[in-house]
C-alpha cells in the first residue's frame, strides 16, 4: 500500500542564518508559507525579515532559544506550522525532537527517529553498515560497543589496533572530541582532552577509537529515500580541505574519483542506508586512502551545509526533493536518470567571518559588504551590510559556490568571484580562500585532509601580488552607487516579547534581496 500524500501547508525552519534564508526560498516558490523563529540577538537577521511569521524564542544562547524542543513546539502551535525544517546543525539529528514533532502531529522533515538513533552514535553505527557490507575503518568501539570508560582500555586497544590512532566522540561531529594520537605515551593526556570535549560539546563523553589513515581525501556520499523504498545516490563530494577537522572548501565531483570508484561508494552508501530504511536527505562520509581504499567514517541524517555543489552539478533542488519526500511523494528521479544528468563541476567556499592566519571567530558589525555576481556564481548568505556576526553562533557569512563545464573553469570562475567579495568591520578568511585557489597544488587537484596544515605559510594572507589584485578588484566594483543598505529596526518579521508572530512588510524584503543579489 502506497504511503498517503500528505500536503503541507506551512514551514517552520528551526533554524537561523544562511540555511533557514535557503529552505525559506524554496518553500516560498512552492507557495508555501514560512515561519522562522529567532533568538534576541537576531531579531533583525535575514531569515526573520524574509519569513512570513516570526516567533520570538528567548536569549541568545542556543541552549536558551534554538534547542529548547518545548519552545520550537510552542512556535509551531502558536504561528500554525503543521511542518518543521531543522536545517542543519542544533536540533537537526536530535531523535528526540523529530519524536516530539510526530507526537505534536508535526511533520519532521527529515528522516525517523529511528535511523538517527542508529546512525547519530558512531559507535552504532559502525555496527551497523558493517552488519550491511559497508567497508569501516579499523578500530575499536571499546567493551560492548560502547565506548571506552577509561584511558587504560584505550591503551590495550590502541596497541593491538597499531599508531597512529584517532579517539572520537560517539556522539560527535565537526572535529568535536576528536585527538590524533602518534604514540602511547600521548594517549592518556588526549583521551582525556576528547572526552571533557565531547561532554562539553554533546553532553555524551562515550569516545571509541579509529586507525588513522595517513593523508587520505574526505570524501562523501549525497544520499536519498522517500517512504515507497526507493533509495538513490547523487554522487560525491570532496571536502578534504579542512582546518581543525572542519571543512572549508567542498567541490563536486572529486578530481580523483572515477566512475568506477563512484559506483562502488555509491552502492556502498545506499547499502548504508538502506540498514536503517532511511527516508529524506543523509550523507555517507567516507576516507579515500592513497591506494583506493575507502572507509566509512559516519552519516549525517540530515542535509549538509555543502549540499549546493551538488545542487549545480545535477540541476536540482534538494530542499524541493526533502518536502516531497516528507508529503509522501516519491523521488522525482530514478539513479539511472541521476547518472544520466550529472554535468559540469562546482566548487563551494565557506566565507567565516575569522582570523585567517589562526582561524579564531571574528565578531562584530559588517559595515561594508559587496558580494560576487555573474554567470553561474550563487551566494547562500544569512548576512547584510549593517548586521552584526553574533559570538553565540557559527560565524559564517556565506556559502560563495560557482559552477562551470569542468574543474579548471570552476577554479578560475571561483578565483574570480574571490576577487570581487569584500567584507568590511570584521575579518574574514577571504584572503584564505584567494591564496588557496592561487595555490599549485589545490588548483592540480592533488591535496588531502592535511593540505592546509602542510601549506600554512604559502596560505597565510600577506599583501602579494594576487591580494593586491583583488584590493584593486573590489575597490573599482565599489566605487559605484553603493545599493547595500541594513533594515531598519521595527520592519520586517517581528514578534512581541509574548511571541505573538507579525507578518513582514514586503518592501523590507524586497529591498534586503536587493542587497544580497
Amino acid at each position: 500500500m502506497s504511503p498517503t500524500i500528505r500536503p503541507i501547508r506551512r514551514v517552520l525552519v528551526a533554524n537561523r542564518g544562511e540555511i533557514a534564508v535557503r529552505v525559506m526560498r524554496t518553500c516560498k516558490e512552492r507557495g508555501l508559507s514560512t515561519v522562522a523563529v529567532y533568538s534576541d540577538v537576531d531579531r533583525l537577521a535575514p531569515h526573520v525579515l524574509m519569513a512570513d511569521v516570526a516567533v520570538a524564542l528567548g536569549p541568545a544562547p542556543a541552549s536558551q532559544s534554538y534547542l529548547v524542543i518545548d519552545k520550537i513546539l510552542e512556535a509551531c502551535r502558536t504561528s500554525g506550522a503543521d511542518a518543521v525544517h531543522p536545517g542543519y546543525g542544533f536540533l537537526s539529528e536530535n531523535e528526540d525532537f523529530a519524536d516530539a514533532c510526530a507526537a505534536a502531529g508535526i511533520t519532521f522533515i527529515g528522516p525517523s527517529a529511528e535511523a538517527m538513533r542508529k546512525m547519530g552514535s558512531k559507535t552504532e553505527a559502525r555496527k551497523t553498515v558493517t552488519a550491511a557490507g559497508t567497508p569501516v575503518v579499523p578500530g575499536d568501539n571499546g567493551p560492548n560497543g560502547e565506548g571506552f570508560p577509561s584511558s587504560e582500555l584505550a591503551l590495550a586497544a590502541a596497541k593491538k589496533i597499531g599508531y597512529p590512532v584517532l579517539i572520537k566522540a560517539a556522539a560527535g561531529g565537526g572535529g568535536k572530541g576528536m585527538r590524533l594520537v602518534a604514540s602511547e605515551a600521548d594517549l592518556p593526556a588526549a583521551f582525556d582532552g576528547a572526552v571533557r570535549e565531547a561532554t562539553s560539546s554533546f553532553g555524551d563523553g562515550t569516545v571509541y577509537l579509529e586507525k588513522a589513515i595517513i593523508q587520505p581525501r574526505h570524501i562523501e556520499i549525497q544520499v536519498f529515500g522517500d517512504k515507497h523504498g526507493n533509495l538513490v545516490h547523487l554522487g560525491e563530494r570532496d571536502c578534504s580541505v579542512q582546518r581543525r577537522h572542519q571543512k572549508v572548501i567542498e567541490e563536486a565531483p572529486s578530481p580523483v574519483v572515477s566512475a568506477e570508484l563512484r559506483a562502488r561508494m555509491g552502492a556502498a552508501a545506499v547499502a548504508a542506508a538502506k540498514a536503517v530504511d532511511y527516508v529524506g536527505a543523509g550523507t555517507c562520509e567516507f576516507l579515500l586512502s592513497a591506494d583506493g581504499g575507502f572507509y566509512f567514517l559516519e552519516m549525517n541524517t540530515r542535509l549538509q551545509v555543502e549540499h549546493p555543489v551538488t545542487e549545480m552539478i545535477y540541476g536540482v533542488d534538494l530542499v524541493a526533493w526533502q518536502l516531497d519526500v516528507a508529503e509522501g511523494r516519491p523521488l522525482p528521479m530514478t539513479q539511472q536518470e541521476l547518472d544520466a544528468r550529472r554535468r559540469g563541476h562546482a566548487v563551494e567556499c565557506r566565507i567565516y567571518a575569522e582570523d585567517p592566519v589562526k582561524f579564531l571567530p571574528s565578531p562584530g558589525k559588517i559595515t561594508h559588504l559587496r558580494v560576487p555576481d555573474g554567470p553561474y556564481i550563487r551566494n547562500d548568505s544569512g548576512c547584510y551590510e549593517g548586521a552584526e556576526i553574533p559570538v553565540h553562533y557559527d560565524p559564517m557569512i556565506s556559502k560563495l559556490v560557482v559552477w562551470g563545464e569542468d574543474r579548471a573553469s570552476a577554479v578560475a570562475r571561483m578565483r574570480r568571484a574571490l576577487d570581487e567579495y569584500a567584507v568590511r568591520g570584521i575579518e574574514t578568511n577571504l584572503a584564505f580562500h584567494r591564496r588557496c585557489f592561487r595555490h599549485p597544488a589545490f588548483v592540480a587537484g592533488e591535496y588531502d585532509t592535511g593540505f592546509i596544515g602542510r601549506n600554512t605559510k604559502e596560505l597565510a594572507p600577506r599583501a602579494d601580488e594576487g591580494e593586491l589584485t583583488a584590493a584593486i578588484i573590489a575597490a573599482a566594483l565599489e566605487s559605484g552607487t553603493n545599493l547595500h543598505a541594513a533594515p531598519k529596526a521595527g520592519n520586517g518579521a517581528q514578534a512581541a516579547s509574548s511571541g505573538v508572530p507579525i507578518a513582514p512588510a514586503s518592501p523590507e524584503i524586497s529591498g534586503w534581496r536587493r542587497q544580497l543579489h
